[in-house]
């Protein structure tokens, strides 16, 4: 990237010439020659300056936020570049809805890890729609997102089958009971996920599929809250089974015997549509492509 846009930026951020020398190493007379340069370059004045601080200009303000942009632009080509050279490495910053993300996510990253050191993930946690809104505004490089998506501006990959099981408390009269039937639950109070889960997403369509929409529900926000209150014998639920395997396996969660389920649904991987991706983007992908249903 141009030096003298490299100086601007800096000076912008730091709104000191002295302060800006220091963090590019390079001398206050330095610094005022580029940003001086720059200016005659675009033809005008691109700072306010006094005494006691540097500010930007209307000018300055649309150099600067463009200058972000080339800089942003310059480090990815340049991670591009060197990762023709090299192995993995760099920043990823990884999305994925809740049932993924805290119970399958943590192990495909901690392969990564293993395998490519270099790399620093950052982890980002929400509902699917969220985590759909973050990849397209470019706040995230990778999405993992439940349900049923489409959309032109990502490339979107079905990666892994996810069991969806109905869950009730340990005591429930349906417990050890076999060949049930859905319709012998319908008087049932249902715990269920908020709008925009994909969990939600896929037990709406159960209902739709079941031929009914149960009268009493409760919605919550959190995977945690409804085990936990599934567990006291608030209500049932209908969950992953990635997400209730610890409990049904210490037995304060049971998964009833009921015809037609499990009910299975897709993970899949989401990223914006670009003709490259960087080495660290395409290495944790084929990890989520080998990573076993759930």
């Amino acid at each position: 990237m141009d030096l003298s846009l490299k100086v601007f930026i800096t000076v912008a951020e730091k709104q000191n010439f002295t302060r800006a020398a220091e963090a590019l190493h390079m001398t206050q007379p330095a610094v005022s020659q580029h940003i001086g340069a720059l200016e005659r370059q675009l033809g005008t004045k691109l700072l306010e300056r006094s005494n006691k601080f540097v500010r930007l200009n209307k000018a300055g303000e649309i150099v600067y936020h463009h200058a972000r942009e080339i800089s942003g632009l310059y480090g990815r080509m340049q991670y591009l570049i060197d990762d023709l050279k090299h192995t993995a490495y760099g920043n990823l910053s990884i999305g994925a809805s809740y049932t993924y993300g805290e119970y399958v996510l943590p192990h495909v990253v901690a392969e990564m890890m293993k395998l490519y050191p270099g790399i620093r993930p950052a982890i980002t946690i929400g509902n699917s729609r969220e985590i759909e809104a973050k990849v397209g505004g470019h706040e995230l490089d990778i999405g993992i997102i439940e349900g049923e998506f489409r959309d032109a501006q990502f490339r979107i990959e079905p990666i892994a089958d996810d069991a969806m099981v109905i869950v009730i408390p340990a005591g429930h009269k349906a417990a050890g009971r076999v060949g049930l039937k859905f319709s012998d639950l319908r008087e049932e109070t249902w715990i269920i996920r908020e709008p925009g889960s994909g969990t939600r997403e896929a037990t709406d369509k159960m209902f739709v599929e079941q031929g009914f929409y149960p009268e009493r529900l409760m919605e919550f926000g959190s995977t945690q809250i409804i085990k936990e209150s599934v567990e006291a014998g608030l209500g049932i639920s209908f969950l992953s089974r990635a997400a209730v395997r610890k409990e049904i396996a210490l037995g304060t969660l049971r998964e009833p015997d009921v015809e037609g389920f499990p009910f299975t649904r897709k993970f899949s991987l989401i990223t914006r549509t670009a003709p490259f991706y960087t080495k660290a983007m395409e290495v944790f992908m084929e990890l989520l492509r080998r990573s076993p249903s759930i």
